[in-house]
């Protein structure tokens, strides 16, 4: 037995050394890829947590990296044992542009979302507009934006309509201007409305003192003068805010005698006088 092992590693002694010498190789990429494709992934997260990158940016760069090392590991091992890359990566890329054909509509909402997540227009819990649609982010993938109404409508777009249409985000800026408007009758006095709208202006605390809140004469219309309250309030705060002073913009304005016209139009009626077409009596 003995005997006819030495005879075989006599015999085929430099292919086994060969084959070890690519196993251990092998086994050294995969070691070293295994370090550093955790050790990216660590210095990537940090560095998310440090510049507040969203996280689902932060979990698509991790797998990238992670797919990225793993493919260069297995082209790496293949080389060490001598299969010819260059034919199989030509291989896979007739693939991919197959795959890319078939899947076009597919891979443009994943470029979509990939540019959408790396430029950051929106995040998880903004609300936003575009296109017909409108409400709050709940979640972002590679392949559909998922939005809730304030109704409580489930909304699912995918990721090029959103790329293709204008988009509003309504929180990104933390402070919105709001302009609060009433009505008064031609007849009323536009001093007594100017101090009506200064005055809530000035109760109202949650409004930011920079920029100040403006007290204007907006518009005149065909039946009613409207005065314009614009002032700047956080956006968490904006709604409760214009309903609690719309409701105080018609109380005081009762208590101060200024009243709200309803449109009216006045109808001019211009009478012509008939003329009388006499009538030709035929006898037979």
């Amino acid at each position: 037995m003995i005997q006819e092992f030495l005879t075989l590693w006599e015999n085929h002694r430099d292919s086994v050394v060969g084959i070890g010498s690519n196993l251990a190789a092998s086994v050294l990429v995969v070691v070293i890829g295994i370090v550093l494709s955790k050790g990216f992934r660590k210095l990537m997260k940090k560095a998310a947590a440090r510049k507040h990158v969203d996280d689902t940016v932060s979990a698509i760069l991790r797998l990238l990296v992670r797919y990225g090392v793993f493919i260069i590991c297995v082209i790496m091992i293949l080389n060490i044992f001598g299969v010819n890359t260059a034919s199989l990566i030509a291989l896979l890329g007739a693939a991919g542009v197959a795959i890319g054909l078939a899947l076009k509509d597919t891979l443009g909402n994943i470029a979509a979302g990939i540019i959408l997540l790396f430029q950051g227009c929106y995040r998880r819990g903004e609300y936003v507009e575009f296109g017909d649609f409108a409400g709050t982010v709940k979640d972002i993938n590679l392949f559909t934006t998922i939005l809730e109404t304030p109704d409580g409508i489930y909304i699912s777009a995918p990721n090029s309509s959103v790329w293709g249409s204008p988009l509003k985000n309504y929180s990104r800026n933390g402070k919105r201007r709001m302009e609060l408007t009433a009505r008064i009758a031609y007849s009323d006095s536009v001093e007594t409305a100017f101090q009506v709208m200064r005055d809530i202006a000035a109760s109202e605390t949650k409004f930011l003192p920079d920029p100040a809140p403006q007290v204007i004469l907006q518009s005149l219309q065909d039946s009613f003068v409207n005065i314009t309250v614009r002032a700047w309030a956080s956006t968490q705060d904006y709604w409760d805010i214009y309903w609690r002073q719309m409701r105080n913009i018609k109380e005081k304005a009762e208590e101060a005698g200024l009243s709200i016209p309803f449109p009216q139009r006045d109808v001019h009626i211009i009478q012509k006088p008939v003329s009388v077409v006499p009538q030709v009596k035929i006898e037979p």
